[in-house]
């Protein structure tokens, strides 16, 4: 009897086992091959260190200055660095300046990395980790140091390509920018801190990351911190497809959010560096900002998109064409402008006197204007016109007091119309609106004086958000009024 009961429980306990296994296979098939691989092994990096490593340089720069007790010249240099790149005075040395001669002395400057491009020993970093330098070090992995040339810098993009005097070198393979995924393994190798061939690895936390400078970045949480600058982000084929420029940090070291620059973009700068020791590029002189949410719908260009011309200067290229502030640039030669940013990295990547057609959203209707695109030079200063009150009007529903421009103030303002707020309060003091602003649109329709004015404002529907388009010295820009609030 008892040895019954036993069989039985083992068969119970043997189709239990089947069952489960059964499940499992089941459960195993039904995920992708490559999750399975993934649970299975995390990314081995020491195949593609040995590969790529000896192609990655530590770059050290000197300048010539007054040395002197506790100077600079005795801080170590990575910490010098991370002064010069986030604008802090470098203790001890109050007068960046050289001194006299005769009591001039090399003093180490600053500490990078870098990667060989070529066999023939050119070499790229970024461009604040040699600019101003007197003399710049590359040392090897094997050890070996030379004296570098600067070839060309570029601080619009932080890109700089360097020439070493030898052959044979060890020399890095491009990649596809393209191609990389958020969420795909990169690797970081540099000398953080002076820390020669340090190697660091994370992914790719979002692309096309816009920080307000040139280019857009690539955003990751590979540790990065000073003396990685210029160094390379590789992805897991040992291809290049950033240069480590930048970290979000409030203590000066890495808290996991680090920038490269995309290699494509990269790679245009070096080419022109290369070929012609600077980088040329295309401008037609308008200044931009952001296009709101609140602003796209009050004027009904429905998306927010696009970059809004906030003031246009005289007699440049966008102004021979018929730019006017105010419009929306929404593509450049078909290409659409997303976000305001893609203006400048379109049109810079243009030669110039290439004839550009753009699409601008002006007062509610599309169009197109034909551009010669000019070469880049340094941004001219604002002249700020001086508006005088003209004859005054009474203070409206939005709470608005106005008054008409004259014939002097039209010329220094560069307007063909528009009132000038002499006094606000009131849903208009909410959204913004200032004394002494010129007013020169409302709901899409052009402002010409200050009768045609008070009539537009009576039309308004109270209910909605009304846009009005203002000027504001040299700039322009759209303010939202919600006259039921």
């Amino acid at each position: 009897m008892h040895s019954t009961a036993l069989k039985a429980h083992q068969m119970v306990f043997k189709k239990v086992l089947l069952v489960s296994f059964a499940a499992l296979l089941a459960w195993s098939a039904a995920i992708p091959a490559g999750a399975r691989a993934q649970t299975v092994q995390l990314p081995d990096f020491t195949e593609l260190v040995e590969r790529v490593g000896p192609a990655v340089v530590n770059i050290r720069t000197t300048e010539r200055g007054r040395a002197g007790p506790g100077g600079a010249g005795e801080m170590d240099p990575s910490m010098e660095e991370f002064f010069r790149r986030f604008g802090i005075p470098i203790p001890g040395r109050p007068n960046p300046r050289p001194g006299p001669r005769g009591d001039e002395e090399p003093q180490q400057r600053g500490v990078g990395s870098g990667f060989i491009l070529s066999a023939d020993g050119f070499v790229m970093t970024n461009a604040h980790v040699v600019d101003g330098a007197d003399e710049v070090l590359v040392t090897l992995t094997d050890k070996r140091e030379f004296k570098a040339r600067i070839v060309g810098t570029d601080r619009r993009t932080d890109v700089a390509v360097v020439k070493i005097e030898a052959a044979g070198l060890p020399f890095v393979k491009i990649g596809d920018v393209n191609r990389l995924k958020v969420g795909e393994w990169v690797m970081a190798i540099g000398s953080p801190f002076g820390l020669e061939n340090s190697v660091t690895a994370g992914i790719v936390s979002a692309k096309q990351r816009d920080t307000g400078d040139y280019l857009p970045f690539i955003q990751t949480d590979v540790a990065i911190n000073p003396g990685n600058s210029g160094g390379p982000l590789l992805n897991l084929r040992g291809e290049v497809v950033g240069i480590n420029s930048q970290i979000y940090s409030r203590s000066g070291g890495f808290m996991g959010i680090s920038f490269a620059i995309p290699i494509d973009e990269a790679m245009r700068v070096s080419d022109q560096l290369r070929s012609n020791g600077r980088v040329i590029r295309g401008r037609i002189g308008v200044q931009i900002a952001p296009v709101t949410k609140e602003v796209a719908e009050s004027i009904g260009l429905g998306k927010p998109a696009g970059a809004l011309v906030q003031s246009v200067e005289s007699g440049g290229p966008a102004d021979k064409a018929g730019v006017e502030a105010g419009d929306i640039i929404t593509r450049v030669e078909g290409k659409v402008v997303e976000k305001s940013g893609d203006l400048p990295r379109l049109i810079g990547g243009m030669r110039p006197g290439t004839k550009a057609t753009l699409q601008v959203f002006r007062r509610g209707a599309t169009r197109e204007v034909a551009v010669t695109v000019a070469e880049f030079e340094a941004d001219r200063p604002a002249r700020r016109a001086q508006a005088e009150p003209g004859a005054p009007a009474a203070k409206n529903a939005l709470g608005i007091t106005a008054s008409d421009l004259n014939d002097a103030q039209k010329r220094d303002l560069k307007v063909k119309g528009g009132v000038r707020v002499d006094a606000v309060d009131g849903a208009a003091a909410r959204a913004g609106l200032k004394e002494g602003d010129v007013i020169l649109s409302i709901d899409n329709t052009e402002i010409t004086d200050t009768k045609q004015f008070t009539s537009v404002v009576a039309r308004v529907e109270k209910a909605r958000a009304i846009s009005v388009l203002v000027r504001r010295g040299e700039w322009v820009n759209y303010l939202v009024i919600r006259p039921g609030r």
